[in-house]
């Protein structure tokens, strides 16, 4: 078989799965409205990226709407379809990560506690055996650092800002934009569709704790 026919195969594969993603993350109530988008890795010479399209309600996503994108943010796919004004972070992600999958939710957990520990410029998590579903995590004792970028509308600048802060938190599953909300990633998309739920429900148990500390019910 030839190298553009596995090529032609694997993306209506993967904008299958992407779009079967995208509707159990609006189900949970992690990307409600048009919020959150998904790709993954289409093929890497040269980059190409299979993406959910803007402005689309990720609860009605059907494959068909996957969008096939380039290193560049292009559309290769369907003429004249307007990409995700996050292109530019899933790609940077790509690049900085080797990652075969990213995907981003909007959920109310994530988006409190990003703006709560903005301010620390991340959020800890550690002591939980839930770690574990995490890629290389081994034990409960494992303390995962979920890094803080300030959000902005500048999609290019706001990229630099995740490629740098990768950089330097080589080991780190997962980041949050302050006020926006998580993205996280793995090696396909069942990978990170595992790290997505694994940190939203960390996120949501470490957010359920403070409010029960502050009601001293604790």
């Amino acid at each position: 078989m030839s190298q553009t026919s596995d090529k032609s195969e694997r993306f209506p594969q993967l904008a299958a799965s992407l779009s079967s993603i995208a509707r159990s993350f609006y189900a949970r109530g992690w990307a409600v409205g048009t919020s959150g988008n998904v790709s993954a890795v289409v093929d890497r010479e040269p980059l190409r990226l299979a993406m959910s399209p803007s402005g689309v309600d990720k609860g009605e996503l059907v494959a068909d709407q996957i969008l096939m994108i380039d290193e560049h943010g292009r559309v290769l796919s369907e003429p004249g379809a307007k990409p995700s004004d996050e292109t530019a972070l899933h790609l940077r992600i790509v690049k900085e990560c080797g990652a075969g999958a990213v995907l981003h939710t909007h959920s109310i957990w994530n988006t409190v506690l990003s703006e709560l520990h903005a301010a620390e410029g991340g959020l800890a998590i550690e002591g939980y055996e839930m770690l574990k579903g995490l890629h290389g995590v081994k034990t409960h004792q494992h303390r995962e650092w979920l890094p803080i970028i300030e959000n902005s509308q500048d999609m290019l600048a706001l990229a630099d800002s995740v490629g740098d802060t990768l950089r330097k938190h080589t080991d780190a599953h997962g980041l949050l934009l302050r006020g926006h909300g998580l993205y996280t990633w793995g090696g396909d998309p069942a990978e990170a569709k595992r790290h997505v739920e694994i940190l939203e429900f960390l996120l949501e148990v470490v957010g359920r704790t403070l409010l029960l500390k502050r009601s001293n019910a604790w």
